[in-house]
């Protein structure tokens, strides 16, 4: 954790707005949070999965909608912008990236990796993206254009498979 991540008020897992920007507390991991809030997205995603597409597309466009208001108001609450145990834009952005992947363990692994790699390397346009867009929108809008590169990256890869 670096000095823009030191919180003014430590996030409560008793406020449920803070348990849901915080992944279920999968955020609070001290070590790569990014990837214990990507896990915490697996059973998400699993359950999505189970429903028709239209339904997983309205979880899915749920989990985005609600995004930037629980991740800018954690955020504004711990009194630091974009704070790594934020993690509900992991979570939304990889329930992008596994939009349409079949069900398996094989989409699953490879999903995460994708995501995983392009949240992380933040190539163009993500990391300017990361770097200009502030609030709760600009916590969340970064990892879904890398769900995005992700998803169509899988898509292309599943389909090679």
């Amino acid at each position: 954790m670096n000095k823009k991540d030191t919180p003014v008020h430590p996030p409560s897992m008793r406020n449920p707005v803070h348990f849901l920007a915080f992944g279920f507390g999968s955020g609070l991991a001290p070590k790569a949070p990014g990837t214990f809030g990507t896990l915490a997205a697996l059973p998400v995603w699993y359950g999505l999965a189970q429903l028709p597409p239209w339904g997983y597309l309205l979880g899915t466009l749920l989990v985005i909608a609600v995004g930037p208001w629980l991740c800018g108001r954690t955020s504004r609450d711990m009194g630091v912008h974009d704070h790594g145990g934020i993690v509900w834009d992991e979570i939304a952005g990889f329930l992008i990236t596994m939009m349409l992947a079949p069900v398996s363990l094989t989409s699953a692994v490879l999903g995460f990796l994708l995501f995983r790699f392009f949240d992380v390397v933040k190539p163009w346009p993500i990391g300017w993206l990361d770097r200009r867009v502030h609030g709760g929108t600009g916590i969340m809008l970064d990892d879904l254009v890398a769900g995005v590169y992700a998803a169509l990256l899988l898509q292309g890869l599943l389909a090679l498979l």
